[in-house]
């Protein structure tokens, strides 16, 4: 297949508003799940939020391909090379493929030890381990969606995403709550697998008719060595680093764990509020992260620089904002959950901390994303390994343990990592220190062009 000329580079607001409305979806429907198990018993939801963060841990293997494929396919774009961005797009299909059944597997028989790991308490762990064990169908059909859906919002096609998410959680929410009613946990879980089949029927369809994607048989096992290698290169330390913070965090829950089932429960409320926090940020971290790789791919990198500078200085402003009006509206929203008036004192002080955490946060979101568009995807997990180890995991058990703060104490050593981590990502953006990595990502690509 030829090579076409590169297209001209996306807006960065066209693609943020798209995602940010997908992301706030998937938070509301992790609300309304978490709402509906809370009125079952603060065990039970305390058991939904704990079986949920340890999915989501599980859920960052599927990085290692989410996040290679997106940069590989922006920058294959970006760079004129169409018929490179389709062999990726297949390829990680079969690599999907293996690392969803991987997970559901070790969610269907590491439920019980991963959940005594995180000090479930005693009332929690039954439920928790049905839960879990319950969402394995729906972590195989994720890895496919979350694949094709990265390779969709890579050729710009996030109007589509959205489309397909809403579908997803719209048929999620029609069955969550008859089947919960009937089945328990286990119920939302049910209602999750038929959402994520739908998704996928709805993604394949789209590759076909939007990107003129047919995936073979053969696509969905095999594991072609030279474009995983490719995505490996930038979704291995990407992966590496959402997985390192995903342990220190989950380090955390099991400190919130040892305090109690109404302290876990109270993570768990504080915790769905602060994800509708940092909705803008994120969305705006997957944006820059398209719009960079395809920058980097046609070598406008001066265009590449001052857009992450702008979008960083948005972000930082309307972060700080939202957290402000979530920490004055925390009262009456953490009455969704509970009447318990210490869970609702108690959550309320964590979101007034989330007004100091969340302008840190913005940092990773937007740099982390750029840094690894650009191809500098080793340095985040480099840098940021020691604060995540001492700082997050280590400062949550010292204040919230040792000098007995209790949740307070984890939450001041979440903003306390944020803002380490934050500014180490931006020194290394605003010194250049992506540079060399962007530039030998262009030059490729033009050798690339040049041997078709």
């Amino acid at each position: 297949m030829p090579s076409s000329a590169p297209a001209p580079s996306p807006r960065l607001l066209t693609l943020a508003w798209p995602l940010f409305l997908e992301l706030w979806l998937a938070i509301a429907v992790g609300m309304v799940g978490t709402v509906l198990a809370g009125r079952m018993s603060d065990s039970a939801g305390g058991a939904f939020a704990l079986a949920n963060q340890v999915s989501a841990t599980l859920f960052i293997l599927f990085r290692i391909i989410g996040a290679g494929v997106s940069v590989v396919v922006t920058q294959s774009l970006g760079g004129g090379r169409r018929d490179t961005a389709d062999q990726v797009a297949r390829a990680v299909l079969g690599a999907s493929s293996w690392i969803g059944l991987g997970t559901a597997l070790l969610a269907l028989v590491g439920a019980g030890p991963l959940l005594r790991l995180m000090n479930a308490p005693a009332e929690v762990l039954p439920l928790a381990t049905v839960f879990l064990q319950s969402l394995s169908l729906a972590m195989l059909l994720d890895a496919w969606n979350a694949s094709m859906a990265s390779v969709m919002r890579a050729h710009l096609r996030t109007r589509d995403t959205l489309a397909v998410f809403v579908a997803m959680h719209v048929c999620h929410l029609a069955l969550a709550w008859p089947l919960m009613q009937h089945m328990g946990l286990p119920g939302f879980a049910l209602a999750l697998a038929i959402s994520r089949a739908l998704g996928l029927a709805l993604h394949l369809w789209l590759w076909r008719t939007r990107l003129g994607l047919r995936p073979q048989a053969s696509d969905w096992w095999r594991l072609p060595r030279r474009e995983l290698a490719a995505v490996l290169h930038i979704g291995l330390p990407g992966a590496a680093e959402n997985i390192a913070y995903r342990l220190a965090f989950m380090v955390s829950v099991a400190v919130a764990a040892l305090l109690g089932a109404q302290a876990l429960a109270t993570q768990a409320y504080a915790l769905q509020l602060m994800y509708g926090v940092l909705l803008f940020g994120l969305a705006t971290g997957f944006a820059v992260e398209i719009v960079v790789g395809h920058m980097i791919g046609a070598g406008r990198l001066h265009q590449a620089h001052r857009l992450v500078q702008r979008a960083l200085a948005r972000g930082l402003a309307v972060s700080t904002m939202v957290a402000l009006c979530a920490a004055l509206a925390a009262p009456w929203m953490l009455g969704w959950f509970t009447q318990d008036p210490q869970i609702i004192a108690t959550g309320t002080r964590l979101m007034w901390i989330t007004v100091l955490l969340e302008p840190g946060r913005t940092f990773n979101l937007v740099v982390i994303n750029a840094l690894r568009a650009a191809g500098d995807a080793r340095y985040p997990v480099v840098a940021g390994a020691a604060s995540m180890l001492l700082v997050l995991a280590g400062g949550s058990w010292l204040l919230g343990i040792y000098f007995g703060w209790g949740l307070t104490g984890l939450w001041i050593a979440y903003a306390a990592d944020e803002w380490i981590r934050g500014l180490l990502m931006w020194r290394r953006w605003a010194t250049l220190g992506w540079l060399p990595h962007a530039r030998a990502a262009h030059r490729r690509l033009r050798q690339a062009n040049a041997t078709a």
